[in-house]
This record gives structure tokens, C-alpha cells and sequence, in this order.
């Protein structure tokens, strides 16, 4: 084989392994289709899959003026799923995919949505498909053809572009007239109300907000002049573009506007992750071909730690990696895992083959093989080598299976040499640094292979090592068998640790409470919530460890649970809480938190998100907060916000969001705790977006009506008591000066206007004095009759007097009052924005654009009659007229006909 070839074969083998959609050339490859194991089997679903992306495919090659189409697409099937045909998974997993079929979500039902809330231009999380609405053709009338669905959630979680309509606010006032929320305005349609019944009445109009009452539809006609926008109404047979500037509808009230501010269009090219590839793009010479297809299940897990156990671990490093192994083995690795173990220093040495988990006595068989002892060089190469031969033992391979690479030094030997074949193996690499000198590949590694990087440091109360080992599972989508962390804390102390953790209804099976102490074994005192007592005498002690554990037989009693931890003498303590599903049938809450940046230079701000949930129910009203800890011990706490301001997108969605600007040079790791507020947390009912639900056409001038969308959950629930702690993937900073960067205030995206006879009522979310932390400096405030000159020249626009106006601290709600100098005409129209300033005088984007009308009541607001249903009652009357007048004349004639009989036969009686 000659050495182009070598080159060639190692190319393919590096770029199949990489994870993450790419455009390559024209084409979307790399695209994960990922089946949750909650679906049962149905080979149906992989055949409505390909139809669908392949009638998305020329779709999408259309919408974009003929630059990209889907060229490659992976489905993962489940592993309970049978079939002779599925390949072996490689990097593919359920939580890291694009696409993924579920059971339904309870406030969208079947309606295909996309779970979506970084900024304007970022990547989505997921598109959510039910197995209902691939299989059911019925829905295809109540939101268009799947393709066409598709390509519109794959704008939302491709480009980072929002939706065009607004359910919330599907009205509104522009210049004297009702409008319906639409993007183009060009599309062209009629208002009805559909009655209990079915039948179609005229909207009647709030008397408090001149807008049609709630129940007023806004139904298109089904020919329309234009051909825009996807973003709307993709379900409608003309619509095949995206909006452009030339036709954005920049008035209405929809989550485009507010987030952005720009035409669909625009985004795609000038904000998303694709905007300079598509830019430089050109039509390919040919039309593009079908997408390729390739089936791919993943089904036993199989697992090989590899530990360092070099001379820069011994002490309390080698313990921890012990303590953090040990819980890894014995509460979080699923049972029929296979395992192995592997340790490295100078040489490399296989502790134990795979091993599968079938009982709590092989877990402890595992456990009494991990290292203790620590001695000797960091060659990295030597243990990744050994690692991949113990995964290769079963079946020849380490395709989809997984390695755990702990290590806490620079390596000795050149880790290059083993990174690609580490990488070319299509092993899914996770990856743990030790310390602040662990080699920088280690994250590369993990990137490339799908898998997870860490980091953490030595200070014992962080527990970070515990909650990395606890971090690395692999969900198919059921998290009924995954374990869920109630609790990570440490302190240090020399009298009391107390605490309380919160087991609530969906957890309390296998639940295990581990405290790990620094010098002398500690009394510890754990009361359920009925009051019963557990002491030492109910727990394991392990000396070697250091650690106590209390494992609670059957479930756990929901409520709150109660820790106390005594010590005479000085020392650090730490607890750990996991528990499982209460019920096979019932997911619990979960927290899934990342950063928006893995990487990042101090240029752009970084943002945490913590999503908050239960089988894709948000948990709203909950007291979360982010630690953020270097690896060099600096650390920052942030309350995380679901207020819709700053770095939240949407307020009341499960989703809690802030700014993280207090970056420090390194790695960091990050750490979210979530409780309960007492009384206020509860699951969200509403929902943000989804596949626009087609209500009915107007053909000929006539409403047609389509069925009903399926009801959704709506009652409200509350959450009770609970805890949850999760851990994120670690980041790193590479700032180019010694401090971090200042930014200006954060854009204001909420601000809200309202006119009550002559006074403008403005309100909005106080935005820092560094993005969304501290408080401003002050607010510039402006109006126009135009929204094209706030938006295209903010500094000209009118200006109103802020000088009463003292901005409050981040967060806070914002209300201001004033008049303009002339009285508002009834069936005005105004717009306003406002910018926020610092101290250092910088300035913040310019707020979304608020818009306020005056509108007084009437018997007929203009704008809501619809010519088409004027032309239809004109006609119908017409008929009703001509025919009252021939019934009348039939009458008059045939009574005049009598009338005449009659004379004539008195006239013959007379004679």
C-alpha cells in the first residue's frame, strides 16, 4: 500500500470519527437521527425518517438558492431494538444528537418542535419528533409535509433563527389597522373565530386592547404573490424561501424580532455557524442526489477505565481517584455494562479484563482492583495502547465502546503519536485532567470522539472528581435506569456539617448517601423525613477510603432528608447523594447545563444554561445556581436566570441562563445546583415554538377548516421538594491580556410600550453594568413615528428625557412613564428602543424595537374586515335577494291568477 493511500484511508478513518454536523462542500454530512430506547420497535420509523430528510433535502436546496441539501444522515436505533442489518455505532449517541425521536413532550403533544435557547445565530439543542407524527399521515394537513417541517426546525437548530408567528400575540396594531403576526406581511389572508361547533363567525374585538379576543384565527389564502417565509408558515404550498430583507416584516410581535431583529435570511448568512461556507458557496453543477443512509445501533456498553498511577499521584490525588473509581463502580455504571481497568505510570498494566456487571458482588470484585499505589512516569501512550487492547478483547474492535482517561501530568512521551490512532480506533474517549498541568490534547481528544473532558483540581471540599466519575454515563434516552445526583457538597470544619438534601416523588430508588472525610472517621447522623435515624451502625466504613456510605434499602422516603456530620478536629468532609427513578414508567427531574463557548479567547461573552426538567416538562420558579471553578483553585458563584432578559431567550421555559464574565486563564470546571422554592416551583404547561399548526386555507374565497390540532397536558403541577446537582463538560480560557474583559451592558430584549391616552408607558428587564451583572450607568431612550430610523439609525431618533430614570441592578424590572410633547392622535402608531451605558461609557446594542398604538374603542376598529368574507356575503346576499324577489313575484302572480279566478266565476254565477 503506497503512502497516498495510507494518507487517504487515515483521512476517512479521522473525519468519520469526528462528531457534529459539517457542511462539506454543498452537502450536510455527519447528520445523527437518534431513536430514544422509550420507543418500541417499529421499522416503519426508519422508513419515514429517510422520506422525510429526503423530501427536506430538495426543499432546503431550493429555500437557499440551490447551495446545500443533506447529503449523509446516521439513524441510531436503540438497543433493545432487532435487526441483522444495523451497524455498529461508532461516536453516535442519543444525547449528543441533532434529531431525536421520543415519546411526546406534554405541552407540545405531536407537534415536532426544536429545543432552542442560545442567542440569535446560535445552534438549537435538538429537534424533538414524536413516533405519532412520523407514522400518523393525518398530521401532514395539520402542519404541511414532514419535509417542510423539517427544514423549519432545522433552521431553528442549524442557523439559530426563530419563528416568524406568534401564538401568543397573533395581532396587531400597525398604523391604525389589525394585522395578523406574519413574516412576509405580503401573505394575504382572512380573520374568522371558529365557533364550539365548527362554524365560522366574525372576530369580536377586546374592548381593553382594540385587538380581536382570543379564538380570532388568521386563516391565508392558499395562492398568495409571494413566496416568503419558511420561518411562518412552511406548511403553506407557495411558501419556499426564507424571509429577506426586502420582505422581513419587521413590526410584528414575533421571537425573530425580538431576538434578532433581522430577516431569516440574514441570520443564515451573516450570524450562523454555516454564514462564511455559505457565503462562498456556488451552485453545484449537477442537482443534488437523494441522502445516503446508514443504520447504526449501539448495545451492550463496554467500558475500560484507564488510571494513572505515575509518582505525581501518590497522596491524596491517588486516594480521590480511588474514592471517585469506587463510586463510579458501584453506583453509576449501568448493570450488564462490561468493564475493564487499566493503569499507567512508566509501564502500562491491565488490572482486570472486561468484566460484565451482573451483581453487586462483581462491582465489589472491581473495586478491590483499583490502584492505591502511585510511582514512576507519565506515559500516556503506553496506557491509552493497553486501554484500547482490553476494549478490542470481545469482539476484535472499540467501535462505540468507551474509555475513561484519567491522568494528572504532562506526558513524558509525545501523545501526538498516539492520538490519531486513539481517534481512528472509533472509541469514544472522556477524558479527566487532573490538575492544571494534565496535557491540553486531552480535550482535543474528547472532542474528536464524542466523548466528555473534565477537569478538576485537589482541594477535597470541590468534590470535583466525584461528580466527573458521576458525569459519565451514556443515555439511550430512557433515564429511568440512569442515576440522578441530589447532592454534591464539601465544607471544611471543626464542629458541625449539616445540611439537607430533597428526595422527591420521581426519585428514591437505589439511593446511596457517600461521605468522604480527610482525616478521622466523623459522627454522622442521616434523618429521613418521618424522623427515623441512621448512624453509623446502618452504614459501611471503609477505612482505605475514607468514606462511609449509607445505602437506603427499598425507596427512599420522599421529603427532606437531614445530614449531620460532627468532628472534633479540623478537616474537610464531603457528601455525595444519587438516587434512581422511583417508578420504570415515570423519568425523573433531571438538569442538563453547558456553556455556549468550550473554548474561548475572553473576545466573545460566555454564557451557562441550566435546563431544568422532567420528561421534557420544565421545572419553572427553581433556585438555581452555577459554581465555576478554575483548576487552579479560583472560584465564582452565579445565580442563573429564567426571566427571558440578558442570556435567558425565553422566560418561564425550564431554561436558566447567565453571562459568565469573570473569566480566569485555564481550565475551569462547571457545577449547578438546583432546589426548590417553597410553594413557587412548579412544571411549565406553555410553550415557546413549534411546527406551525395549519389551521385552514381560504380557497376562492371561502375558509376551508382543518381538524383540530390534538390536545396537549395544560394542568399545572406543582414540583414539591427537590435537589439536584450536575456537573457540565469543563472549559477553557485563553485570554490575550491578564484581566478579564470588560463588556458593555447586556441588549435589553424585552422592552414592552403601551400609550393610555397621552402617556407612554415603557417597561422593561434591567440589563449590568457588564452584560446582565451589576447595574448600569444610565439609559438613552428614543421614539420615532418610523421603526426603519430606530432601527437603521438609532442616534436619530427622538429623544426622550431620562434624566429621572436611575437604572436599577441587573435583573430587576424597569417602568417608566412620560408624555411626548403633542397629544397622540388616535391610530398612532410609535416605535421605541433604548440603549444602556457603563461606566466606562460603553454602550449596549440597541433593545429590541417596541411598538405602542392608540387605539380607541369603536363599534368597527378599522382593519378587521375581511375583504374576501365581504365579496362571499355580498354574493351569498345577492342570491338571498334574487330569490326573495322571485318568491315574491311567484306569490303576487299566483295571487293575482286567484284574484282573477275568482271575478270570472262570479261573473258565471251572475249570467
Amino acid at each position: 500500500m503506497d503512502s497516498r493511500t495510507v494518507f487517504v484511508l487515515l483521512w476517512m478513518l479521522l473525519s468519520s470519527t469526528s462528531t457534529g454536523i459539517k457542511l462539506d462542500g454543498n452537502g450536510y454530512v455527519d447528520i445523527v437521527i437518534a431513536i430514544s430506547s422509550k420507543v418500541p420497535q417499529d421499522n416503519r420509523l426508519i422508513d419515514q425518517i429517510k422520506e422525510m430528510v429526503t423530501e427536506g433535502s430538495f426543499y432546503l436546496y431550493d429555500a437557499l438558492d440551490e447551495k446545500v441539501y443533506f447529503r449523509e444522515a446516521t439513524i441510531l436505533v436503540p438497543p433493545e431494538w432487532n435487526g441483522t442489518d444495523f451497524a455498529k455505532a461508532r461516536t453516535e449517541s442519543f444525547g449528543k444528537a441533532k434529531i431525536r425521536i421520543d415519546n411526546p413532550n406534554p405541552a407540545y403533544g405531536v407537534e415536532p418542535y426544536t429545543n432552542q435557547y442560545g442567542d440569535c445565530g446560535a445552534e438549537g439543542e435538538f429537534i424533538h419528533f414524536t413516533p405519532e407524527y412520523l407514522l400518523n399521515d393525518n398530521l401532514i394537513e395539520l402542519f404541511g409535509s414532514r419535509g417542510r417541517v423539517f427544514v423549519h426546525e432545522w433552521a431553528h437548530v442549524r442557523w439559530g433563527v426563530y419563528d416568524e408567528y406568534n401564538g401568543e400575540e397573533p395581532f396587531y396594531h400597525s398604523n391604525g389597522r389589525i394585522e395578523a403576526t406574519r413574516c412576509s406581511k405580503n401573505i394575504e389572508g382572512q380573520f374568522y373565530e371558529v365557533t364550539a361547533g365548527g362554524f365560522l363567525q366574525e372576530c369580536r374585538i377586546d374592548p381593553q386592547t382594540s385587538l380581536p379576543t382570543e379564538g380570532c384565527v388568521f386563516f391565508p389564502d392558499r395562492n398568495q404573490i409571494t413566496n416568503s417565509s419558511i420561518m411562518f408558515f412552511p406548511g403553506l404550498d407557495p411558501v419556499t424561501a426564507f424571509c429577506q430583507e426586502n420582505e422581513h416584516n419587521y413590526e410584528a410581535p414575533n421571537m425573530q424580532n425580538k431576538k434578532c431583529g433581522k430577516a431569516t435570511w440574514t441570520v443564515i448568512f451573516e450570524d450562523s455557524v454555516d454564514k462564511d461556507a455559505l457565503r462562498s458557496l456556488k451552485p453545484p453543477e449537477t442537482p443534488p442526489p437523494p441522502p445516503s443512509f446508514k443504520i447504526v445501533q449501539r448495545t451492550q456498553r463496554v467500558v475500560c477505565l484507564i488510571l494513572d498511577v505515575s509518582g505525581s499521584m501518590r497522596g491524596s490525588r491517588i486516594l480521590q481517584q480511588q474514592q471517585a473509581a469506587t463510586h463510579f463502580l458501584r453506583n453509576i455504571v449501568e448493570n450488564q455494562a462490561s468493564v475493564g481497568i487499566v493503569t499507567f505510570s512508566t509501564e502500562a498494566s491491565t488490572l482486570s479484563p472486561l468484566t460484565t456487571i451482573d451483581s453487586d458482588t462483581t462491582r465489589e470484585n472491581l473495586i478491590k482492583l483499583l490502584p492505591n499505589v502511585a510511582d514512576g512516569w507519565t506515559n500516556v501512550c503506553l496506557g491509552l495502547s493497553q486501554g484500547l487492547q482490553v476494549l478490542q478483547a470481545d469482539n476484535g474492535d472499540a467501535l462505540g465502546d468507551e474509555l475513561i482517561f484519567l491522568t494528572d501530568g504532562q506526558a513524558t512521551d509525545d501523545i501526538k503519536v498516539c492520538f490519531t490512532s486513539a481517534i481512528q480506533s472509533g472509541a469514544i474517549i472522556h477524558t479527566l485532567a487532573f490538575s492544571d498541568s494534565a496535557a491540553h490534547e486531552l480535550k482535543e481528544m474528547a472532542d474528536k470522539t464524542g466523548g466528555i473532558f473534565l477537569s478538576t483540581n485537589d482541594e477535597i471540599t470541590s468534590n470535583l472528581l466525584m461528580d466527573a466519575f458521576a458525569k459519565l454515563t451514556l443515555s439511550t434516552g430512557d433515564y429511568t435506569n440512569e442515576p440522578v445526583q441530589l447532592e454534591s457538597v464539601g465544607a471544611r470544619t471543626s464542629d458541625w456539617f449539616n445540611g439537607t438534601v430533597s428526595v422527591d416523588q420521581t426519585v428514591g430508588n437505589k439511593t446511596s448517601f457517600v461521605i468522604i472525610y480527610e482525616i478521622s472517621s466523623p459522627s454522622i447522623y442521616i434523618q429521613s423525613p418521618s424522623g427515623l435515624i441512621y448512624t453509623q451502625t446502618n452504614m459501611s466504613h471503609e477505612v482505605s477510603l475514607k468514606s462511609v456510605t449509607l445505602n437506603v434499602p427499598g425507596t427512599a422516603e420522599p421529603g427532606d432528608w437531614k445530614y449531620s456530620i460532627q468532628t472534633t478536629i479540623l478537616q474537610a468532609f464531603t457528601i455525595t447523594v444519587t438516587s434512581q427513578a422511583s417508578r420504570d414508567d415515570v423519568p425523573p427531574i433531571t438538569v442538563k447545563i453547558r456553556m455556549n463557548q468550550q473554548s474561548s479567547d475572553g473576545t466573545k461573552p460566555m454564557i451557562v444554561f441550566a435546563e431544568v426538567s422532567q420528561n421534557y416538562r420544565p421545572v419553572i420558579n427553581a433556585d438555581v445556581w452555577a459554581t465555576l471553578e478554575s483548576e487552579t483553585g479560583s472560584v465564582h458563584t452565579l445565580q442563573l436566570l429564567d426571566n427571558g432578559a440578558g442570556a435567558d431567550a425565553s422566560q418561564g421555559d425550564g431554561i436558566y441562563s447567565r453571562y459568565f464574565t469573570k473569566m480566569v486563564d485555564g481550565r475551569s470546571s462547571l457545577k449547578v445546583r438546583v432546589k426548590d422554592q417553597e410553594g413557587q416551583t412548579r412544571f411549565a404547561v406553555q410553550k415557546n415554538s413549534g411546527a406551525p399548526y395549519v389551521p385552514g386555507y381560504v380557497v376562492n374565497g371561502v375558509v376551508q377548516l382543518n381538524p383540530p390540532k390534538p390536545p396537549v397536558f395544560q394542568q399545572p403541577l406543582e414540583v414539591g421538594s427537590f435537589s439536584r446537582t450536575a456537573t457540565g463538560e469543563s472549559f477553557e480560557v485563553t485570554l490575550s491580556g491578564t484581566s478579564p474583559p470588560n463588556f458593555p451592558p447586556n441588549r435589553i430584549t424585552d422592552l414592552g410600550a403601551e400609550i393610555q391616552e397621552d402617556t407612554v408607558l415603557l417597561n422593561w428587564t434591567a440589563p449590568g453594568e457588564d452584560l446582565d451583572q451589576g447595574t448600569a450607568k444610565s439609559y438613552e431612550i428614543r421614539w420615532s413615528f418610523e421603526l426603519d430610523m430606530l432601527r437603521d439609525s438609532f442616534s436619530n431618533g427622538h429623544v426622550v428625557n431620562t434624566a429621572a430614570v436611575s437604572p436599577q441592578e441587573a435583573g430587576s424590572a424597569e417602568q417608566y412613564s412620560f408624555n411626548l410633547s403633542f397629544p397622540i392622535q388616535n391610530g398612532t402608531t410609535l416605535f421605541f428602543a433604548v440603549e444602556s451605558e457603563d461606566e466606562q461609557n460603553a454602550k449596549s446594542e440597541t433593545s429590541n424595537i417596541a411598538r405602542a398604538s392608540k387605539i380607541l374603542p369603536g363599534p368597527k376598529p378599522p382593519g378587521i374586515s375581511n375583504p374576501g368574507m365581504n365579496l362571499t356575503v355580498l354574493v351569498i346576499s345577492l342570491c338571498v335577494v334574487t330569490m326573495v324577489i322571485c318568491f315574491i313575484v311567484a306569490v303576487t302572480t299566483w295571487a293575482v291568477k286567484c284574484k282573477k279566478l275568482s271575478a270570472e266565476s262570479k261573473v258565471a254565477l251572475t249570467l
